[in-house]
């Protein structure tokens, strides 16, 4: 009996380990040289052989107590099922070229204050170790770069813990201060820190919200946010700062982003009542692993920012 035509649907029933045990056979005619080929004992073969001949229904081998031959279907059969499993070879063989490739590339995100300041050194490492590998750096805001975590856009991200979504885990780096920016000669450049009431009358340069800084600091300060004179909003902290130099006024930053931009005759100033911190942390994929390039430079990054 021939072996009948399958459609689409029948050949994902196909038992693709019963085609390789079926091809061992019958390219090496005995039962005992194609266990050997696959590492399988005889036993796991025939159960193979069995299963794969109950789903087709029909006999695809011819056994004797001295040879092995094959059926007419056996026959029908057997290119087909080596073009099968060519094809599975080739496909298999082309994805792990693909993940290959990718390995060769890491994107991750980091906050633009991390990214100017920290990454310079730990790419720096990261080169030394795997010249060969691309880096791509989204150095976007704290919500743009859980997003992109999310999409599988970046393998990691450096953003602020205060991110929340059922699919990432986020795990804690380090706090840090918020600290009141302005220029050297101005009158509070001396004073090392400062309460918020002392800074009610002063023009203050207010960050975009989309920055994620803007909603920590709305939160400890609650009402008393509505007595600051907010006059003017950017986008980014290093146009807070360049505008802090011109004596346009001051702004409130992280601390970590008094190391951008190389910006001179700038103060850092400690906040008091209330003091206002912000926590970095690690974004990763729920149940995704990195990629061992991603996982050293996350090694790196991490040790740059513990200091």
């Amino acid at each position: 009996m021939g072996i009948r035509h399958f459609r689409g649907s029948d050949f994902m029933r196909v038992d693709f380990l019963g085609l390789e045990a079926f091809v061992a056979i019958a390219e090496r005619g005995s039962f005992l040289r194609a266990a050997a080929y696959l590492n399988l004992s005889q036993t796991a073969l025939s159960h193979r052989m069995r299963k794969l001949e109950e789903d087709l229904g029909v006999q695809l081998l011819a056994r004797t107590t001295r040879q092995i031959s094959l059926t007419a279907a056996g026959q029908d059969l057997l290119p087909k099922a080596r073009r099968l499993m060519a094809e599975l070879d080739g496909a298999i063989a082309a994805l792990r070229g693909q993940a290959e490739a990718r390995q060769e590339r890491v994107a991750f995100g980091c906050l633009p204050t991390i990214a100017a300041y920290h990454l310079p050194r730990a790419l720096s490492a990261f080169r030394d170790r795997h010249p060969d590998v691309a880096v791509k750096v989204f150095d976007n805001s704290a919500s743009e770069i859980a997003a992109l975590v999310q999409r599988g856009e970046a393998e990691f991200g450096i953003g602020i813990v205060s991110v929340h979504a059922f699919d990432l885990d986020i795990a804690p780096i380090r706090k840090e201060p918020f600290v009141l920016l302005c220029r050297s000669d101005h009158p509070f450049a001396t004073l090392g820190a400062v309460n918020w009431s002392q800074i009610e009358g002063a023009p203050l340069i207010r960050i975009s919200p989309q920055a994620g800084n803007r909603a920590l600091i709305d939160d400890a300060l609650g009402s008393r946010r509505e007595s600051l004179n907010w006059r003017y909003e950017v986008q980014h902290v290093q146009t807070a700062a360049s505008l802090v130099a011109e004596g346009i006024g001051l702004t409130v930053v992280p601390k970590l982003a008094m190391s951008i931009g190389g910006t001179p005759g700038l103060v850092a100033l400690g906040l008091r009542n209330p003091s206002v911190t912000r926590s970095l942390g690690v974004i990763t994929r729920r149940g995704h692993s990195l990629s061992e390039p991603a996982k050293l430079l996350l090694k790196l990054v991490k040790a740059q920012l513990r200091g």
